[in-house]
């Protein structure tokens, strides 16, 4: 085996641990600071910090238990993402000199840095952002974050998958 081959292998595995141990660390933080980071979700889903134009406003959820199922769903997903991807990065770094080995352990990681994509960009961007119209609360916007967060996901997941060498490409 190629030392670079290693190389891109330690790569790889060295950034879906730094993305799996982000999603940690915000699952950590949401759940050590709950009374501080309730309040967000509770507002984007009460909707109420944002226009309040009577054709959008219907969508709002008022009901305290939802916003604390939600909030315990999004805590949830953040530590799944962090398990999955850093047991994958962690399998992937083992498994650095088998190729089959390692591919298996890319698929792993895949899922968590997947699984995060879809927390930022399906949960934040798309659900919080445009159908709770998060965008126009000055307050409790996250749109920035969870595009970097989500952006950042993609770019790791992309580079996971990436083949090592040109063996790992498949013929046409």
């Amino acid at each position: 085996m190629r030392g670079s081959q290693v190389s891109l292998r330690v790569i790889k595995s060295a950034l879906a641990a730094c993305a799996a141990l982000h999603a940690l660390l915000a699952g950590v933080g949401n759940v050590t600071d709950y009374a501080a980071n309730f309040p967000f979700v509770q507002h984007v889903l009460r909707m109420d910090t944002t226009f309040q134009h009577p054709g959008v406003t219907w969508r709002a959820i008022s009901q305290p238990a939802v916003h604390h199922a939600a909030f315990a769903l999004i805590i949830i997903v953040e530590f799944t993402v962090g398990v999955i991807a850093g047991l994958g990065a962690v399998r992937m770094f083992a498994s650095r000199r088998d190729a089959r080995s390692f591919a298996a352990a890319k698929s792993l990681a895949a899922s968590g840095l997947l699984l995060g994509v879809l927390l930022w960009f399906g949960g934040f961007l798309v659900v919080a952002g445009e159908w709770f119209l998060m965008w126009q609360s000055e307050r409790f916007n996250a749109q920035q974050a969870a595009f970097q967060y989500a952006a950042l996901f993609l770019l790791v997941l992309a580079i996971v998958l990436l083949p090592e060498d040109a063996m790992d490409v498949p013929a046409d």
